[in-house]
């Protein structure tokens, strides 16, 4: 699987705030998914997409290393897909359909949370052993962020937004792809490697 990862974390970047809401639709809002794993069920995103339910579901378990923050699923519009397919090396006659989509992710204990160093040890960490993964169809792409999570006092740190994007011969080739990269790279942020100690 062809894994990357960046930093935004200047000025004019954008911050990760937690909780959130949307201002234009105020039916969209922060949902703690640690507290209130039922809440998945109002989430139209994963009513629509059920691999994004079971990586919800396990990286929000109460053993897993992090919290979702955010998320959102997007069939890609072409200048994106175009540049998916040079990437992986592929031919348009092959993947003339991409999906894409992000998961704002949080790291739960507060000494990872607080620090830029580790987050860029995490960063590497997962792009090294997400490699390896067979997706030839799939990228993994890690941007580190700035976060103010405000839960039980204001907190300044990081998070991770993980975007994983697929291309496929047809719309269900593509979610299947996409799918099943989703599902392997939040078994990877569960396994041991990240475990918290």
């Amino acid at each position: 699987m062809l894994s990357d990862w960046t930093v935004e974390c200047g000025a004019d970047d954008p911050v990760l705030v937690v909780p959130w809401s949307d201002p234009a639709d105020p039916a969209r809002h922060f949902i703690d998914l640690r507290e209130n794993p039922d809440d998945l069920d109002w989430l139209e995103e994963v009513a629509q997409h059920p691999p994004l339910l079971h990586a919800l579901r396990a990286l929000n378990a109460p053993r897993s290393p992090v919290f979702s923050a955010k998320c959102d699923v997007w069939k890609m519009p072409d200048d994106d897909l175009d540049a998916l397919r040079t990437e992986l090396d592929l031919v348009r006659e092959d993947a003339p359909v991409g999906i894409a989509s992000y998961i704002d992710l949080i790291w739960r204990e507060r000494s990872v949370f607080v620090s830029f160093h580790q987050h860029e040890q995490l960063m590497h960490r997962i792009a090294r052993l997400a490699t390896p993964l067979d997706h030839h169809y799939s990228v993994l792409e890690c941007v580190l962020r700035p976060a103010l999570v405000d839960l039980t006092g204001p907190q300044e740190g990081f998070a991770i937004s993980l975007y994983i994007k697929a291309a496929g011969h047809t719309r269900e080739a593509a979610e299947q792809n996409w799918g099943a990269a989703l599902n392997d790279v939040a078994t990877l942020l569960r396994s041991r490697a990240f475990a918290v100690n």
